[in-house]
């Protein structure tokens, strides 16, 4: 009776169905992917053998944007509608963040909402693979964040 209006949000991993994603055209607000990899080895080398998810998530993002555009927000920073992308920076760029923020650019807007994360923890089988079994450096945070920079990106969260 007081016009409770909450934004529906759909959070997930970026390793959807695209005709899930289209039906749900007009029915979510904001979506919340994640973006992990741009190389298919690499995504079927440390995710159980995900080989086509650089191509799915690209497909279902790009569908995302479409049906809610950029992130809008009102006077108090509330978020109403839009696409957040997640982009978690792995040691030795492992999820290719120098080509995930041109990507952005490129195939969505340099405006798209995008949260770099610092906070990869090795864990599990991480240990299993040398070159992911420790936390990112200093120099990989800075290089991710000039890449970001470089690219054009405008909503960068960090």
């Amino acid at each position: 009776a007081r016009g409770l209006v909450v934004p529906l949000v759909y959070n997930n991993g970026g390793y959807d169905n695209i005709e899930v994603i289209r039906m749900l055209d007009g029915v979510v607000d904001i979506y919340l992917p994640d973006f992990k990899y741009q190389e298919g080895a690499l995504a079927a080398k440390y995710s159980s053998g995900a080989a086509g998810y650089p191509e799915a998530a690209a497909e279902t993002i790009k569908e995302m944007h479409r049906q809610v555009g950029e992130l809008q927000v009102d006077s108090r920073g509330v978020a109403g509608r839009g696409l957040i992308i997640r982009h978690l920076v792995m040691p030795g760029n492992i999820a290719g963040t120098d080509r995930f923020v041109n990507w952005v650019a490129a195939e969505l807007t340099p405006a798209t909402r995008v949260n770099l994360m610092a906070q990869y923890h090795p864990e599990h089988k991480a240990f299993d693979h040398p070159e992911i079994s420790r936390r990112i450096t200093t120099q990989e945070w800075e290089q991710a964040r000039s890449w970001a920079k470089a690219a054009g990106l405008t909503q960068i969260d960090l």
